[in-house]
């Protein structure tokens, strides 16, 4: 079998993938029927709900557990990855956007205040994500890796 069609057959990476794609694209779609705006730049983005990272991850870890069995090195691997990730889009990610977030808005009031050339570039906010969003993401993830590994033959 060729690396391509290995590849191509990846049960495992695709099932990932698309758990990721349904998860930004159920951002967009969310954006859009809460608030009438379309926003598809919001599809590239970080943060937001259903988390993309939890799905990402979960959707491999839910195939590892179907097709390699909860016992198996592959699994436990795959559960230590997920977790580290999801910790990190809650904790680490979020406080650094919203810190982020609130630098921006002193760095304002400080250019508002000194009426003068004061203008240093704005942080970049990359917000991670609320416990809500996360389990969003869990759950598509693991509707992936069952859609993946039992549903379809």
């Amino acid at each position: 079998m060729s690396s391509f069609s290995e590849l191509l057959g990846n049960r495992w990476l695709w099932s990932a993938v698309l758990a990721m794609l349904f998860a930004q694209v159920a951002k967009v779609l969310l954006i859009l029927l809460l608030t009438r705006r379309w926003e598809p730049e919001k599809l590239l983005e970080t943060g937001g709900m259903p988390s993309s990272h939890s799905a990402f991850v979960v959707a491999l870890t839910t195939g590892m557990a179907l097709s390699q069995g909860l016992g198996s090195p592959l699994f436990a691997a795959c559960t230590v990855f997920s977790l580290i990730v999801m910790y990190d889009a809650t904790g680490v990610r979020r406080s650094s956007g919203l810190q982020a977030r609130l630098l921006n808005e002193l760095l304002e009031e400080l250019r508002a205040a000194l009426r003068e050339n004061f203008a240093p570039k704005p942080l970049r906010v990359l917000l991670g994500h609320t416990y809500l969003e996360v389990v969003a993401g869990v759950l598509v993830g693991v509707l992936a890796g069952f859609t993946a590994f039992r549903w379809i033959p």
